[in-house]
């Protein structure tokens, strides 16, 4: 047989092709929610912080910034689930290169691949704190 459950219509040397497609669109769709610049990011760096429910649609909605624990789950949380006007809204610059040594280690590959790539200050703070 040529095709697979999951693919159906695709053989299975397409498999790959097809494996490498759906890498790139999911590559896609965080890198269209860029900001331009970090400096977009103006989000609290104090305070109480509620998302809405398209960004934390599973789990917590509200996160403590003064807790070191909730602040990195609420940056996890909008990098992941956030949409391009979420992110100058709950994410702050400063916030964002203090915390990405580690920060980085908790996000998904393709999610922290397409920051590092638009944002090489992020890949150098990773660096330096390495």
């Amino acid at each position: 047989m040529s095709s697979s459950p999951q693919h159906p219509g695709t053989a299975p040397s397409d498999l790959s092709g097809a494996v490498a497609e759906d890498l790139a669109l999911y590559r896609e769709k965080f890198r269209q929610r860029l900001p331009q610049s970090l400096d977009e990011l103006h989000g609290p760096t104090e305070g109480v912080v509620e998302l809405p429910p398209h960004v934390a649609w599973s789990g917590m909605t509200v996160y403590d910034l003064s807790k070191p624990r909730q602040r990195m789950g609420l940056y996890r949380t909008v990098l992941h689930e956030g949409l391009r006007d979420d992110l100058p809204q709950f994410l702050n610059r400063d916030l964002l290169l203090q915390m990405w040594p580690q920060l980085r280690t908790l996000v998904g590959r393709t999610v922290r691949s397409v920051w590092e790539e638009a944002f090489p200050q992020l890949a150098a703070r990773a660096r330096a704190a390495a």
